[in-house]
């Protein structure tokens, strides 16, 4: 086994824990969710907590895939091309973090910490 094998070996291992914490991590917080509904006095706070925590698994597997991404362009395919196919998904991989980040939120994530020192954490209830 050479060095490029081991590197793309390392690459699947990464994007399928990426895809992992997407899969499982959905379910669990769709589980999850079902279960605060079906009792009525966690009703009100089920969909706000999905909402919130499905929004923070996609922004966890997104991270992971990028560095899947990072590591295939630098050592496996250092070209012109593939650095420009990387950036364009990190500019997209940014617009959707700040987009979930203010779907969760409720406030662009440049002034999150200004609604923390107010105790306004977000528009939707809190965690």
């Amino acid at each position: 086994m050479n060095f490029h094998y081991g590197v793309q070996d390392a690459v699947q291992v990464v994007e399928g824990i990426g895809v992992g914490v997407l899969v499982l991590g959905s379910l669990f917080i769709l589980a999850r969710s079902v279960v605060w509904y079906l009792i009525p006095a966690h009703r009100d706070g089920a969909y706000h907590y999905a909402r919130r925590h499905l929004g923070r698994t996609i922004l966890l597997g997104l991270e992971i895939l990028i560095v899947s991404d990072i590591i295939k362009t630098v050592i496996l395919q250092p070209t012109l091309g593939s650095v420009g196919v990387l950036g364009t998904i990190v500019v997209i991989r940014i617009v959707l973090s700040w987009s979930l980040a203010v779907e969760i939120d409720g406030v662009w994530p440049w002034r999150r910490y200004e609604t923390v020192a107010k105790g306004t954490e977000g528009l939707d209830g809190g965690s």
